[in-house]
């Protein structure tokens, strides 16, 4: 068993992922999502899809690309 880093369930099924080389241990995937997942520049949502990136920000979409003033971004269809 091991201890979730986000709210500390010491669970059986517990699972590990290893980001930039280093190790993380959750007890679900909601937990992992709220630790790793980036955030989106302007509207605050965890990007856990493709997402798109500009001028060094990630962005859940490109709307919010562009409503944060980059242009010339796509949603990716594929």
């Amino acid at each position: 068993m091991a201890t979730c880093e986000v709210c500390g369930n010491d669970y059986d099924k517990s699972f590990e992922v290893i980001m930039g080389g280093e190790r993380h241990v959750f007890d679900c995937f909601e937990c992992a999502i709220h630790a790793l997942a980036p955030e989106c520049a302007r509207c605050g949502t965890r990007i856990i899809g493709h997402g798109v990136e500009g001028a060094g920000q990630y962005f859940c979409c490109a709307h919010c690309a562009e409503e944060f003033g980059v242009t010339g971004l796509e949603d990716r269809a594929d």
